[in-house]
């Protein structure tokens, strides 16, 4: 709970829709928290562009000075220690500025909850800060289309991404609430109603 209001983790396979399940929940009045924008805000501030030369040169930077994320994401991909130093770097300034956010929601606007909208938040251990986790089900295939469509992933790409997560069962089985994603939207809509409803009047008590 934070400012007496639940938080929310989002998870699921990559390309299952997380950050539109998300955003369902911010129309039904929840404060969403998207980790990939706060990454993006992270690294466009002169600490961390100061940093990430001071370790990789400039090849790390776009022509017009921004960051490349693809690059960098690559580069650490398959190195753990380069990995975890990037993590160290990000990880407090995402967690600064999620607080910062949510803080000035209480204080403004009176969210009904929290949702966190993190792909990586059981590998983090961010889902023990949460008080539910959502588990967004959606079938390979699909996932695999939205992925080529939307990064130009291979088959190959993906099972590699997710080799290096939880797996999908595993994440499943930690979460209290699952939602199937293959629906219309409509029929989502219902889903996240509902499952938004359940956890509103469990910590209302």
């Amino acid at each position: 709970m934070f400012g007496g209001k639940p938080i929310i983790g989002i998870v699921g396979g990559i390309g299952s829709g997380k950050s539109f399940v998300a955003g369902l929940f911010g129309e039904l009045g929840c404060v969403v928290i998207s980790s990939d924008q706060q990454v993006y805000q992270a690294y466009e501030t002169a600490e961390v562009k100061e940093t990430l030369r001071s370790w990789w040169g400039g090849e790390v930077f776009q022509a017009d000075g921004t960051v490349d994320r693809k690059k960098i994401a690559a580069m650490v991909f398959n190195d753990p220690s380069q990995r975890r130093r990037l993590e160290e770097l990000l990880h407090p300034l995402v967690a600064t500025q999620r607080e910062q956010i949510m803080q000035q929601a209480i204080n403004n606007s009176g969210p009904v909850a929290f949702v966190w909208d993190t792909p990586l938040l059981y590998e983090t251990g961010l889902h023990r800060q949460c008080d539910s986790v959502v588990f967004v089900e959606c079938p390979w295939e699909t996932r695999l289309e939205r992925v080529r469509r939307q990064r130009a992933w291979s088959k190959e790409q993906l099972t590699a991404r997710e080799k290096s997560q939880w797996a999908l069962d595993k994440k499943r089985a930690f979460a209290e609430y699952t939602i199937v994603n293959t629906a219309d939207a409509v029929e989502i809509r219902v889903q996240v109603r509902e499952v938004l409803s359940c956890i509103l009047a469990i910590f209302s008590k």
